[in-house]
């Protein structure tokens, strides 16, 4: 790979020196070197990704009809072969270095991608550490010592909203907002709103569809459009609109309890030290007599092996309100940004427990991993020097 790279050069840089130390950086923690290929289905990552990168696709259609993208992103694609491997199921450990395609405006829609990807590991709070510590080595390994680290956990907010007991409906809007990084708190006042009042073009099937749960709106839906000959309307599947006419038919009954608004934005407003959080976040359970506390019990965990690894967790930033875009998450989240450059991460990932299954696994499989923006680490930080394995895969 590192050949290959310096064959064709690598932008700023101009020399894949640094590739080699990267890779065997991660190989000595125990990372096989993966090479999907960069032609992958469209379909996952349409279904899967976030919105910013459905939106950056380089779509194509091969001669059986099939849709096809340049990959944008390698987690998805490292995934696949590891389940389509005779490895899958088991804990196995990737490295990556490669080219990823995205639309980016007026900035080169070819870069390069770094990362590490852990499947099957059941110690969770511990793999997550290691991924932040091994994101951190990467930096330094560019000359970049002095990091800002930011981390979120959705799981945290996935237990709230659970604990809530709130309509299917809302719980779904919520933590796709949440996921996708839209305004959340403007869409909280709005789920407040009374809207039973409002007329609907759409009223007969928002009362058929009333108190109805997403199978029976998927099959009132799919009915609808077959009898009108149609799979999809301006570009929104069955299923996309299956669920916006039952989160319609739920808002008809009534708004988002103001009980519930409250403990949600007092959720979110808690941020700062880890430590600190985790206290807050006690606090806040037992005074609303929220059942998270496996939730908080994981953060604190995880936080006890960052510590283990010599990471200064008083100097991490934790945000119950901090989410990455991208749908698959489910747990921790982090990103990596150079002092004073706050935009752009320099490295940046998480825990996607849920993705193995979406992409075809029989029974769920953790995974967590991060991916490092190799065109930022080069333009900040100097020539990596060797870096010293953190871990092992398995």
């Amino acid at each position: 790979m590192a050949d290959e790279l310096r064959k064709r050069g690598t932008g700023a840089t101009g020399s894949a020196a640094w590739a080699d130390a990267l890779l065997l950086s991660f190989a000595q923690a125990g990372y096989t070197l993966a090479e999907p290929a960069i032609l992958q289905p469209a379909e996952p990552f349409l279904d899967l990704s976030g919105e910013d990168i459905r939106k950056s696709l380089y779509l194509t259609t091969d001669a059986g009809g099939e849709e096809l993208c340049l990959r944008p992103d390698l987690t998805i694609p490292v995934a696949r072969d590891y389940l389509a491997s005779s490895k899958a199921g088991q804990p196995a450990g990737f490295s990556y270095l490669g080219p990823v395609f995205r639309y980016r405006g007026g900035r080169p829609s070819e870069f390069l991608q770094a990362g590490i990807e852990s499947f099957g590991r059941q110690d969770r709070p511990a793999a997550d550490a290691e991924m932040l510590a091994l994101a951190l080595e990467a930096t330094s390994a560019f000359g970049l010592t002095e990091v800002e680290i930011r981390t979120g956990d959705v799981a945290l907010f996935t237990a709230l909203i659970d604990a809530l007991d709130l309509y299917p409906v809302w719980r779904r809007r919520l933590i796709k907002d949440f996921n996708r990084k839209t305004s959340l708190e403007q869409d909280l006042e709005r789920l407040t709103l009374a809207t039973g009042s409002t007329r609907n073009e759409y009223e007969g099937v928002l009362a058929a569809l009333a108190g109805s749960d997403r199978k029976a709106a998927l099959a009132l839906v799919t009915d609808l459009m077959s009898i009108a000959g149609t799979t999809n309307v301006g570009g929104r599947t069955v299923a996309e609109i299956a669920d916006r006419f039952l989160e319609q038919s739920t808002l008809k009954g009534g708004a988002l309890p103001r009980d519930a608004l409250d403990l949600i934005k007092r959720f979110l407003a808690i941020s700062g030290d880890p430590g600190d959080s985790i206290a807050r976040l006690r606090a806040l359970a037992a005074d609303a007599k929220l059942d998270i506390a496996a939730a908080i019990d994981a953060f604190e965990s995880r936080v006890g092996f960052m510590a283990a690894r010599g990471i200064d967790t008083g100097s991490t930033r934790f945000s119950t309100s901090f989410g990455r875009g991208l749908d698959y998450y489910t747990g921790f989240e982090f990103e990596l940004h150079a002092k004073g450059n706050g935009v752009e991460p320099l490295v940046a990932g998480g825990r996607y427990d849920g993705l193995m299954t979406q992409l075809g696994a029989k029974t769920p499989i953790p995974a967590v991993g991060f991916s490092a923006w190799v065109e930022t680490l080069t333009q900040l930080g100097g020539k990596p020097a060797k870096i010293r394995g953190s871990g092992s895969a398995s």
